[in-house]
Protein backbone atom coordinates (compact mmCIF):
# COMPACT_ATOMS: atom_id res chain seq x y z
CA UNK A 1 0.00 0.00 0.00
CA UNK A 2 1.21 3.63 -1.14
CA UNK A 3 1.63 5.84 1.94
CA UNK A 4 1.66 8.84 -0.54
CA UNK A 5 -0.09 10.05 -3.98
CA UNK A 6 1.75 12.75 -5.98
CA UNK A 7 0.04 15.91 -5.90
CA UNK A 8 2.27 17.93 -8.31
CA UNK A 9 5.87 18.59 -9.86
CA UNK A 10 6.88 22.27 -8.78
CA UNK A 11 9.68 24.08 -10.50
CA UNK A 12 11.51 26.67 -9.31
CA UNK A 13 12.49 29.72 -11.35
CA UNK A 14 12.93 33.70 -11.74
CA UNK A 15 9.50 34.66 -12.93
CA UNK A 16 6.91 31.78 -12.22
CA UNK A 17 3.97 33.33 -14.23
CA UNK A 18 6.18 33.58 -17.58
CA UNK A 19 7.40 29.66 -16.89
CA UNK A 20 4.03 28.55 -16.89
CA UNK A 21 2.58 30.67 -19.60
CA UNK A 22 5.51 28.62 -21.60
CA UNK A 23 4.57 25.28 -20.44
CA UNK A 24 1.25 25.77 -20.94
CA UNK A 25 1.83 26.72 -24.89
CA UNK A 26 3.66 23.28 -25.20
CA UNK A 27 1.21 21.13 -22.99
CA UNK A 28 -2.42 22.77 -22.94
CA UNK A 29 -4.17 23.85 -20.01
CA UNK A 30 -4.70 26.44 -18.28
CA UNK A 31 -2.85 28.87 -15.80
CA UNK A 32 -3.81 30.09 -12.38
CA UNK A 33 -1.24 33.28 -10.81
CA UNK A 34 -1.04 33.23 -7.21
CA UNK A 35 1.72 35.59 -7.33
CA UNK A 36 5.06 33.90 -6.47
CA UNK A 37 3.38 30.21 -6.89
CA UNK A 38 1.43 29.74 -10.17
CA UNK A 39 -0.13 26.68 -10.75
CA UNK A 40 -0.86 25.21 -14.43
CA UNK A 41 -3.82 22.99 -14.09
CA UNK A 42 -3.05 20.27 -17.43
CA UNK A 43 -5.53 18.49 -19.47
CA UNK A 44 -6.52 14.81 -18.02
CA UNK A 45 -6.25 15.79 -14.20
CA UNK A 46 -2.18 16.57 -14.25
CA UNK A 47 -0.15 20.07 -12.32
CA UNK A 48 2.69 21.64 -13.10
CA UNK A 49 3.30 24.40 -10.44
CA UNK A 50 6.05 27.22 -10.20
CA UNK A 51 7.54 29.05 -7.38
CA UNK A 52 9.70 32.30 -7.20
CA UNK A 53 13.14 31.41 -6.20
CA UNK A 54 14.74 34.57 -6.05
CA UNK A 55 18.40 33.49 -6.46
CA UNK A 56 17.54 30.82 -9.10
CA UNK A 57 20.45 29.23 -10.68
CA UNK A 58 19.47 27.07 -13.71
CA UNK A 59 21.22 23.71 -13.78
CA UNK A 60 23.98 22.73 -16.27
CA UNK A 61 23.78 19.90 -18.47
CA UNK A 62 25.04 17.91 -19.05
CA UNK A 63 27.64 18.74 -16.34
CA UNK A 64 28.09 15.64 -13.64
CA UNK A 65 29.75 18.07 -11.18
CA UNK A 66 26.22 20.03 -11.67
CA UNK A 67 23.51 17.54 -11.58
CA UNK A 68 20.20 19.02 -13.45
CA UNK A 69 18.16 17.62 -10.42
CA UNK A 70 15.09 17.14 -11.86
CA UNK A 71 13.91 17.36 -15.66
CA UNK A 72 10.40 16.86 -18.08
CA UNK A 73 10.17 13.93 -20.63
CA UNK A 74 7.13 15.17 -22.76
CA UNK A 75 5.75 12.46 -25.44
CA UNK A 76 5.10 14.23 -28.83
CA UNK A 77 3.82 12.94 -32.00
CA UNK A 78 6.26 14.99 -34.38
CA UNK A 79 9.42 15.46 -33.12
CA UNK A 80 10.58 18.14 -35.18
CA UNK A 81 7.42 20.05 -35.58
CA UNK A 82 7.57 20.01 -31.38
CA UNK A 83 11.03 21.45 -31.90
CA UNK A 84 9.94 23.84 -34.26
CA UNK A 85 6.89 24.86 -31.33
CA UNK A 86 9.21 24.66 -28.73
CA UNK A 87 12.15 27.25 -29.90
CA UNK A 88 9.43 29.77 -31.07
CA UNK A 89 8.44 29.09 -27.22
CA UNK A 90 12.05 30.09 -25.86
CA UNK A 91 13.59 26.97 -25.61
CA UNK A 92 17.03 25.92 -26.24
CA UNK A 93 18.65 23.27 -27.51
CA UNK A 94 20.93 21.10 -25.07
CA UNK A 95 21.30 18.00 -27.53
CA UNK A 96 19.30 17.86 -30.08
CA UNK A 97 21.26 17.23 -33.26
CA UNK A 98 21.17 13.20 -32.96
CA UNK A 99 18.37 12.92 -35.35
CA UNK A 100 18.23 9.37 -35.13
CA UNK A 101 17.42 9.34 -31.28
CA UNK A 102 13.94 8.86 -30.37
CA UNK A 103 14.60 12.22 -27.96
CA UNK A 104 15.88 15.68 -27.81
CA UNK A 105 16.86 17.64 -24.99
CA UNK A 106 16.62 21.39 -24.25
CA UNK A 107 16.18 24.04 -21.68
CA UNK A 108 13.01 26.05 -21.22
CA UNK A 109 13.49 29.52 -20.66
CA UNK A 110 14.31 28.91 -17.24
CA UNK A 111 16.90 26.80 -17.90
CA UNK A 112 15.57 23.31 -16.64
CA UNK A 113 15.93 20.69 -19.30
CA UNK A 114 13.01 18.77 -20.74
CA UNK A 115 13.11 16.42 -23.09
CA UNK A 116 10.92 16.16 -26.76
CA UNK A 117 10.00 11.99 -27.00
CA UNK A 118 8.81 10.30 -30.00
CA UNK A 119 5.59 9.29 -29.21
CA UNK A 120 4.54 5.30 -29.62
Amino acid sequence: MAVAELSVVVLDCPDPHALAGFYAEVLGGTVEDQGEWVDLKLPGGQQLAFQAAPGFVPPKWPAPDHSQQVHLDLDVPDLDAAEQAVLALGAKPLDAADRARSFRVYADPAGHPFCLCAAG
